[in-house]
């Protein structure tokens, strides 16, 4: 197969019509610690709110994961064994494009090389497996890149523009091989984008993931991004003000984001950001912290930000966010065939 680019197949963005949300149970004890059983609490909440709107494929790893999983997900989620070594989907499960944004009838699996964000975790064969897996669950053909490539990194607006950070893809835990001219030029021959809108850094608290766009970024239509806005005291102000200027000059429209929440864990003071929700055709499932009135400014705000074709609906994240991640990175859509 030539490249889904070569071939008029494109990412399509978020908020396009899904045939099913693909999620993965929580499994990663070192991960979690004592928290791996509030962070499945909190996933499967997070696949019972999507799954009132659309079917939910969940990924166990073994049989008394099947059976755990099996009693605390509502009917419209399918439970599938098969190995898995961390619950973070968005970023080793496949990446679909499509021949058409609004009616396709073609959709491709792309299978990005997954390296557990540069080597932070052992153990990821069975992640790196995943996404062939999965593409081939639901029917799609598979392409494999040539880049390591997490979904969280990125994100699209259905008109060719994409928006990831310098931090995270040209991190050299990544792919350092390559230079930003390379990897620019795969996501556009895998992804079918056309302009690669590159911020600087993602939240300084953000260790794992090396800056992921998705806790501070999300289109809301084509060619208007929410983008994460810190206060002056915040150590993230200078960072997420220059994400801007970059953004701006890029063309984009920019709808300033303000809430961003911090919470305490096992003595341990997170980041809790309210920008990685995830978005459906009719929905928006976004991460709350448990702060009445930061929380009711944030789903808000995101209420305003895509309009009332959505229903807003917060789930508590502070655990998903003790780990790493919130309901995006726990996801991963699969775009709709045309009937």
């Amino acid at each position: 197969m030539t490249t889904p680019a070569a071939e008029g197949l494109t990412m399509p963005p978020e908020w396009t019509r899904h045939e099913r949300t693909l999620m993965a149970w929580p499994c990663r004890r070192e991960l979690w610690g004592g928290q791996l059983g509030a962070a499945k609490a909190e996933s499967a909440g997070v696949a019972n709110a999507i799954a009132a709107f659309e079917p939910v494929t969940m990924v166990v790893r073994d049989a008394a994961d099947h059976a755990e999983a099996r009693a605390a997900l509502d009917g419209n989620v399918e439970v599938v064994l098969r190995p898995v070594d961390d619950s973070w989907l968005r970023d080793s499960g496949p990446i679909f494009v499509v021949d058409h944004i609004e009616e396709p009838s073609r959709r491709v699996g792309v299978h990005f090389g997954f390296n557990s964000w540069g080597d932070k975790f052992e153990g990821y064969e069975n992640d790196q497996a995943i996404g062939r897996f999965l593409s081939e669950h639901v029917g799609s053909d598979v392409v494999r890149a040539p880049l390591i490539l997490e979904g969280g990194s990125i994100g699209v607006d259905g008109t060719g523009f994409l928006i990831t950070t310098e931090e995270c893809l040209l991190n050299p835990n990544r792919n350092p091989s390559m230079d930003r001219g390379e990897i620019e030029q795969h996501l556009k021959d895998y992804l079918g984008v056309t302009k690669v809108v590159w911020l600087e850094k993602g939240l300084v608290e953000d260790k794992d993931t090396d800056g992921h766009v998705d806790l501070i970024a999300a289109f809301t239509k084509p060619g208007t991004v929410l983008l994460q806005r810190a206060a002056a005291d915040n150590p993230n102000h200078d960072n997420m003000a220059r994400n801007r200027e970059i953004a701006v000059a890029a063309g984009l429209e920019v709808i300033d984001f303000d809430p961003l929440a911090y919470a305490e864990v096992e003595g341990e003071e997170i980041v809790a950001s309210y920008m990685n929700f995830y978005i459906g055709e009719k929905f928006v499932i976004v991460p709350v912290a448990g702060q009445p009135d930061l929380d009711a400014e944030a789903l808000d705000a995101i209420g305003r930000a895509y309009g009332p074709s959505k229903e807003v609906i917060g789930v508590p994240g502070v655990i998903h966010a003790f780990g790493g991640g919130g309901p995006h990175c726990i996801t991963q859509q699969v775009p709709a065939l045309a009937d």
